[in-house]
C-alpha cells in the first residue's frame, strides 16, 4: 500500500475508532430514549461516554506512552487482557451509576450490550485477535438502525471502511476485521435488541 493509503488508514481508524463510536453512540441513543430531551440527552449520553470511552481510552494512551504496550490501540494480543479490564472495570462502574439513577431503558440496554461485547472480546483476546475496531462499528450500526430505521443500514459502508483500515496497516487480518464485523451486530446488536 502507499503512503496515501496508509495515511488514509490511518485517519479512518483513528476517526471512527472505538473511543469516537462509544462517544457518538450513546448520545444517539440517548436522544432517542430521552424524547429528544436535551439536557437528558448530555446528562445521560456524557455520563455513558465519559465511563466507557474517555477514561478507558485514557488509561489506553497512557499505558502506550509509558511503555506498557505498543500504541494506544494495544497491537499486541498478549498485552490487551490488562487493558480490556480496566475497560470493563470503568463499564461496570458506569453500569452501576446508570442502575442507581434510574438511566432510561435503551441507554441501560446499549450499556449491557457494549458490557457483554467487551466480556465476548476479552475471552477470543486470550486465545485470538479480533478487531475490537469492527466490532464497535458493527455493533453500532445495529443499534442506531434499530432506534432510528433500516435506512441507516448504509452506515454499514463506515464499517467496511474500518475493516479495510485495520488490514491495511496490518493491525489485522481479513478475518479478524470480519469476526469483529459480525460479532458486533450478533452480540451487542442482539443483547440491545432484547433490551430495548
Amino acid at each position: 500500500m502507499d503512503l496515501t493509503g496508509r495515511r488514509a488508514a490511518h485517519i479512518v481508524t483513528e476517526l471512527l475508532s472505538p473511543a469516537v463510536v462509544v462517544v457518538v453512540l450513546p448520545l444517539a441513543v440517548a436522544w432517542h430514549a430521552t424524547g429528544h430531551s436535551v439536557p437528558a440527552t448530555l446528562g445521560w449520553g456524557v455520563l455513558v461516554a465519559v465511563l466507557f470511552s474517555v477514561l478507558p481510552m485514557a488509561f489506553l494512551v497512557r499505558g502506550a506512552r509509558r511503555g506498557r504496550w505498543e500504541g494506544h490501540w494495544v497491537r499486541d494480543r498478549a498485552h490487551r487482557t490488562v487493558p480490556l479490564l480496566v475497560c470493563l472495570a470503568s463499564a461496570l462502574t458506569g453500569m452501576t451509576i446508570m442502575l442507581l439513577g434510574g438511566a432510561p431503558r435503551q441507554l441501560v440496554a446499549l450499556a449491557w450490550a457494549m458490557i457483554l461485547t467487551l466480556v465476548v472480546c476479552l475471552l477470543i483476546t486470550r486465545w485470538w485477535k479480533v478487531s475490537v475496531h469492527a466490532t464497535v462499528a458493527g455493533g453500532a450500526v445495529a443499534m442506531v438502525a434499530f432506534l432510528y430505521g433500516p435506512w441507516l443500514l448504509l452506515l454499514a459502508l463506515l464499517v467496511a471502511l474500518v475493516c479495510w483500515a485495520r488490514v491495511v496497516l496490518a493491525d489485522h487480518t481479513v478475518p479478524q476485521v470480519v469476526v469483529g464485523a459480525v460479532l458486533g451486530p450478533v452480540v451487542g446488536g442482539a443483547v440491545f435488541l432484547v433490551l430495548a
